[in-house]
């Protein structure tokens, strides 16, 4: 017949001798305990810890003692449940047997697994900030590529604001008085200015006056009076 009780105080004092700084006694009926367990430092001295309680039950080791995680210091949610999970299977596997250093063994080396995943996570996360970089450096030194449509679109809103300041500019010289018209410009804005001229000549009728002093000294020409076929309108022409 198994001594259950005898199983369960040798495998105590070998559990206090094994962990002396990390094992605690919480109570003798049952008998509850806890141990640290610790991972090995990692990069940069990381670590990750979890407390582990443990109670016997009357008939321990034929059946699994109770356990859980009472504290934890740098593990996600989902690292608990990973080591409660291994806790279940490596308590199955060792029934009949006592089981604490086995047990925690296994967790201490689960913890270990876990340094080496943060270690990765970083290198990971260190190369993926590396390659944006890059990308962000080579995006920034090749520029926009241009193809049709983007032209096409820069091109008519490039041309959309040079009207626009053409229209504001001009504008301005107006209020301020400064524009000058052509000649072009003045009689397309004044189509009065066509009509003008004809008008002016509408209103003047057939009451055209002649400076008579301009012919005043006419006398002083030596002129062919007697000449019955002088004219002096052809003063002025071109013949010998």
């Amino acid at each position: 017949m198994t001594d259950y009780a005898e199983e369960q105080r040798n495998e105590l004092e070998a559990i206090e001798s094994i962990y002396p700084d990390s094992f605690t006694v919480l109570s003798e009926n049952p008998t509850a305990f806890t141990i640290k367990v610790t991972s090995d430092a990692g990069e940069n001295d990381d670590t990750v810890e979890t407390i582990l309680k443990f109670t016997y039950v009357e008939k321990y080791p034929d059946e699994p003692p109770l356990y859980e995680v009472v504290s934890q210091e740098n593990l996600e949610e989902n690292d608990v449940e990973d080591i409660l999970t291994l806790l279940q299977q490596q308590a199955t596997e060792n029934l009949g047997m006592v089981m604490v250093f086995t047990l925690v063994s296994a967790v201490q080396e689960r913890l270990n697994e876990i340094v080496d995943q943060i270690k990765s996570r970083r290198e990971e996360e260190k190369r993926r900030k590396e390659k944006e970089a890059e990308e962000a450096e080579k995006v920034a030194f090749q520029g926009t590529v241009v193809t049709i449509e983007n032209f096409l679109s820069w091109k008519a809103n490039f041309e959309q604001e040079m009207a626009e300041l053409k229209r504001k500019k001009q504008k301005e010289e107006e209020q301020s008085g400064k524009a000058k018209l052509t000649g072009k410009q003045l009689f397309e804005r004044d189509h009065d200015l066509d009509t003008s001229d004809i008008q002016f000549l509408e209103d003047a009728g057939n009451n055209v006056e002649v400076d008579e002093s301009l012919f005043q000294d006419m006398d002083d020409l030596d002129l062919e009076e007697d000449d019955p076929d002088f004219d002096p309108l052809d003063l002025g022409s071109d013949e010998d």
